[in-house]
């Protein structure tokens, strides 16, 4: 497979995992809004804390290195045998994990009370179990990954996905009673349904004549078990090696991934209840998050890395470019800062009602709408985080970067010890609080190389971080009408008056829309002219391509056709061409018409190359 086709692969890859996960998202975010219905939040919490804590320790840590290490150049090598009995390595690695996790989960952690959350500890066996199954298929996933079978990744996880889902709403509407039977039984149906495609793709697949065609290494089923060849050992040492180089990476990368269900999880901060209602609240902030700064965050990166030349000084780089990128990245904060601090005005009003429309009472009864409160000013801050970072990563050396991962690790120590100390005072809004620290260094840290990056030119992109004065004004008259309106309209729990505090914050975000558009009218501008043409460009360049193979591929004329077609041509009509009228007049009047048919020329009929005189 050559580079361009890998490219194109990779970026289609890319669209499809980005794909899944939105509906991953949008099918979970509606799955806990129908299971709140029915279930416990300690329930909740117990299953999407402790239990799924579980299950993604388990399979991080028994697969993650070895899918870096084999889908490395290393591992895409020559001698695919003894990749695959690497591979084959990681089940015996997940039972080693899955006997520890499951002792700790069972006799080191405090378990829920049997009478209200019961058949807790056959959901730990059974979460363990479905783990196992999934580890079963990594060697076929890597596989798959490796020859880039994208429609296999994209049918199995959507069908074992939506398995899961089906699952869980039949048995929560037939048999509530069953509690943690329910999402254990519906996680061995997804791990076992991802297992069942790759498996079936498999067994269709190989010794076909689409295997031949893409020289595909294995051959046979009995091919994908481990076996020796002989005069070969039995595993690669050097990728053995790198594979244990990436599980000690690993470990520290899960910890501080999930650094916040550790703590929830080792050190009891929080109550069940509680758990499940700051995972929910969690779920759903992150959402925004990822649909709407996420994708500006990966997009401008590649603008900003390609643009600045890594590591290098301001004053030696093309001026007219640096001024671009300064541009760019003042806009782009501006558009952050603005879209941040709408969540944050009209969250603090909607809290309350969003989390009652989404989960009854059960969420907006507790601390539901406090933590939402919270962490819509959070997503202010995340906002603001990814694009100073996207942008301070393109334009940092290779030492920079070695240096701030360092920084990086001592700040996500810093913030468990940190969450550990206001969650215990607080609640969950210490969570959040935490996070809001651990974001404000980070953006600190950001601002700071910034403006020593732009310090020896004129640009000066962080006044972006400031909207106009009219904005602010609009913003504040709408968090004071939205607050009254909340403790007028919204309290009462009537729905008509609940519809008078939804009209109410319309129009105040009508009011801050036309604000925003009158006063920033470069960074209307800019996301007329570079955001919302962009998906627009793609689709007219696709199409011209489209046309450009279509003109190519032109019918094939056979010779008597042509010729058929010369005899054809004007037969019967009168010549009316403007050529044949000036060579007629020229006739009568006996002249030569100058044209290059004429037999007499003098050579100065055409300017461009003039007959040499003969000798």
């Amino acid at each position: 497979m050559g580079s361009e086709d890998v490219l194109k692969s990779a970026s289609t890859l890319a669209s499809y995992n980005v794909l899944l996960q939105v509906m991953f998202r949008v099918l979970t975010f509606l799955l806990n809004a129908f299971t709140l219905r029915f279930v416990s939040k300690e329930l909740i919490g117990v299953v999407n804390v402790r239990l799924m804590l579980l299950y993604s320790t388990l399979v991080f840590l028994s697969r993650e290195a070895f899918r870096r290490a084999c889908l490395s150049g290393e591992g895409a090598g020559r001698n695919w045998r003894q990749v695959i009995n690497l591979l084959w390595l990681i089940f015996p690695v997940g039972c080693v994990w899955g006997v520890v996790l499951v002792c700790v989960w069972w006799w080191l952690l405090q378990a829920p009370d049997p009478e209200s959350i019961p058949h807790y500890v056959p959901a730990v066996g059974l979460f363990c179990l479905a783990a196992l199954t999934e580890l079963l298929a990594e060697p076929l996933w890597v596989l798959a990954h490796a020859h880039m079978f994208i429609r296999l990744k994209v049918i199995a996880e959507s069908l074992a996905m939506i398995a899961k889902c089906l699952v869980t709403v039949v048995m929560v509407v037939s048999a509530p009673q069953w509690g943690l039977y329910i999402f254990s039984a519906a996680q061995c149906v997804y791990a076992g349904f991802l297992l069942f495609c790759y498996a079936l793709y498999f067994v269709r697949f190989l010794g076909s004549e689409e295997a031949e065609k893409k020289l595909f290494p294995v051959s046979h089923i009995k091919d994908l078990l481990p076996s020796r060849v002989d005069h070969e050992p039995l595993l690669n040492w050097k990728l053995t090696t790198l594979t244990w180089s990436f599980f000690k990476q690993s470990f520290l990368k899960q910890i501080l991934t999930e650094g916040e269900r550790y703590v929830m999880t080792f050190f009891n901060v929080l109550n069940f209840g509680d758990q499940g209602v700051y995972d929910i609240i969690n779920n759903l902030g992150s959402m925004v998050a990822r649909f709407i700064f996420l994708p500006i965050e990966e997009s401008f990166y590649v603008f900003f890395a390609k643009v600045l030349e890594r590591g290098r000084d301001v004053r030696h780089q093309k001026q007219e470019e640096v001024y671009m990128a300064a541009e760019v990245l003042e806009c782009l904060l501006k558009l952050v800062v603005l879209i941040g601090l709408i969540i944050t005005v009209f969250g603090y009003a909607y809290s309350h009602l969003a989390l009652d429309i989404y989960g009854g009472e059960l969420l907006s009864s507790g601390a539901g709408p406090a933590l939402l409160r919270c962490y819509s000013c959070y997503v202010l801050l995340l906002a603001i985080n990814g694009v100073t970072e996207c942008f301070v990563f393109a334009a940092m050396s290779k030492e920079e970067v070695d240096r701030y991962n360092l920084v990086m690790l001592g700040l996500s120590a810093s913030f468990l010890l940190l969450s550990y100390w206001l969650t215990w005072m607080l609640g969950g809004v210490g969570f959040i609080l935490a996070n809001c620290c651990n974001m404000a260094l980070r953006i600190t840290h950001s601002i700071v190389y910034i403006h020593r990056y732009f310090l020896q030119s004129e640009c000066t992109p962080l006044w972006g971080l400031r909207p106009h004065s009219a904005v602010f004004i609009a913003l504040g008259v709408s968090s004071i009408l939205t607050t009254c309106s909340e403790s007028m309209f919204c309290c009462d729990g009537g729905w008509l008056l609940r519809l008078v505090h939804v009209a109410v914050g319309a129009v105040c975000l009508l009011g801050v829309v036309i604000t925003v558009f009158l006063t920033e009218t470069k960074l209307v501008q800019f996301v007329r002219t570079q955001l919302l043409p962009k998906y627009s460009k793609k689709l007219k360049l696709t199409m011209s391509h489209q046309g450009e193979e279509e003109e190519v591929k032109r019918p094939e004329v056979k010779a008597e056709d042509l010729i058929g077609a010369r005899d054809n041509l004007a037969s019967g009509t009168e010549v009316k061409s403007k050529t044949f009228e000036v060579m007629q007049e020229c006739e009568r009047a006996g002249k030569v018409a100058p044209s290059i048919f004429s037999k007499a020329r003098s050579g100065s009929e055409t300017a461009f190359n003039k007959p040499s005189k003969k000798k």
